[in-house]
């Protein structure tokens, strides 16, 4: 069974015809990730069905997502800890006459907005996405304000969502990661109201107003620092890695809530010391329900905060490996469906990237087809073994025919190297397979099955 039968085992559309569609598109596309659809699909029938398949009236985003949410709650109740990560990003349309988008962060732009939550091991290994919410903002009116919903709910929905999954993960405890925009006291309201069936960890963005007259950062950070941290700062948009090194503070607070009450949460202030010449200090303020008060504690909450950056790779895969910004569909509801498909995909790659780095002997062939992997080494001109290779050296022979040099100071291979790479394996396995036709007999040629004898 093929990785996207697998992961879309029991896909209920309606119609088998659109589940077979459903996950014969997963794999098209994720066999040629930057392609556009057209190119993906490879022929005008294929493309035509692709195209049937975005505009099905009956066909909701949600039912697509189900089977692939089912698969991450199967793999998230193999760990003890989850953390459930939560970010928005948008995707700019403009140019483009596709019906129901809005505008973005300028009011000309035109575009929608997705807010996943994307579930990661303690170790980093994408299991899924979980949830998402997809919209268009309305137009600004003369007075300058919008209608349409109140975008702040993503974030304490989201927190909601968390808290069902965690019903049914009873032996898996789920955290809720986010940035500055979830500093809300709703969303903190809300898990106290549940009675914190899922830890919340998010970036304070509001320097409150303390009881007792000071402000939260200052009174959180003022005294002795309780140790030093120091890590390894991944490179970013034209930055090299570095070495950052952090001074810790931790405290547990009440903050007032609306209701005239008070809310107990822990703060963490992480501040960078001795930051290189002409580079902004890194300073990290988070809040959270979890009781803290040692620096092993504090360590623990950090290194779950800096898993954060899983998502923001996620986002990198989905708009410039699937280039989804590039889509030439007619509506916001065509636009979906293809997103959900193309959020899969992303994490497929992403998974590969993660799991070649922390889990390198894992047998290749819980992964690719078998002849995804021998066509890895064939196309780097090496002699597939008789046995399935490990993890690690199949993604790295993928990367390679990415770009990847694999020389000795280069590291593991990131995720764009590895969505080039795929397309070039995916291609020469679809040979394989082609081939086969031809020697079993049978030549299969655009929509036409043609008998051959040699």
């Amino acid at each position: 069974m093929s990785w996207a039968a697998e992961e879309f085992k029991g896909i209920d559309l309606g119609d088998e015809r659109l589940n077979k569609r459903a996950f014969l598109l997963a794999e098209q596309l994720a066999a040629k990730p930057t392609a556009s659809i057209p190119a993906a699909c490879g022929g005008w029938a294929e493309t035509q069905a692709a195209y049937r398949f975005m505009a099905q009236d009956k066909v909701a985003w949600t039912d697509i997502l189900a089977p692939h949410i089912a698969c991450s709650k199967a793999r998230m109740r193999e760990h003890d800890v989850v953390l459930c990560l939560q970010d928005t990003t948008e995707l700019n349309f403009s140019g483009q006459e596709i019906a129901g988008l809005g505008p973005l962060s300028y009011e000309a732009q035109r575009g929608m907005y997705v807010h996943p939550t994307y579930a990661v091991s303690l170790a980093r290994e994408p299991l899924g996405v979980l949830d998402a919410w997809m919209w268009a903002r309305e137009p600004k009116d003369e007075s300058g304000e919008r209608d349409g919903i109140r975008e702040s709910l993503r974030w304490t929905e989201g927190y909601q969502r968390i808290a069902e999954y965690a019903e049914e993960l009873p032996g898996t405890r789920l955290v809720y990661v986010a940035d500055r925009e979830s500093d809300l006291l709703e969303l903190m309201q809300t898990a106290h109201e549940l009675d914190y069936p899922a830890d919340w960890l998010i970036r304070s963005k509001h320097n409150r107003n303390l009881p007792n007259g000071n402000k939260l950062w200052r009174d959180v950070s003022n005294g002795e620092a309780l140790g030093e941290i120091r890590f390894i700062l991944p490179s970013r948009q034209h930055q090299k890695a570095r070495e950052v090194f952090q001074q810790v503070w931790l405290k547990r607070v009440a903050l007032p809530n609306k209701q005239g009450g008070q809310i107990e949460v822990t703060c963490l202030i992480a501040r960078e010391v001795n930051a290189p010449k002409g580079v902004k200090a890194i300073e990290w303020r988070l809040l959270t329900n979890r009781r803290a008060e040692t620096f092993e504690a504090a360590a623990e909450l950090i290194d779950w905060y800096r898993a954060r950056w899983e998502i923001e790779l996620f986002f990198h895969v989905l708009k410039n490996g699937c280039r989804v910004e590039a889509l030439q569909l007619s509506t916001i509801e065509r636009l979906e469906l293809a997103l959900a498909l193309y959020m899969v995909v992303s994490w497929r790659i992403a998974r590969l990237m993660r799991l070649g780095r922390t889990c390198p002997n894992l047998n290749a062939e819980l992964l690719f087809d078998r002849d995804e992997w021998q066509g890895a080494f064939i196309l780097n001109k090496k002699k597939p073994p008789q046995m399935p290779p490990n993890l690690n050296e199949v993604v790295r022979l993928v990367a390679m025919l990415g770009g990847f040099l694999a020389r000795k100071g280069d590291g593991e291979p990131g995720v764009k190297t590895i969505w080039l790479g795929l397309q070039r394996v995916m291609d020469f396995a679809a040979g394989l397979s082609f081939a086969r036709e031809i020697q079993a007999g049978r030549l299969v040629c655009n929509d036409m099955l043609i008998a051959w004898r040699y």
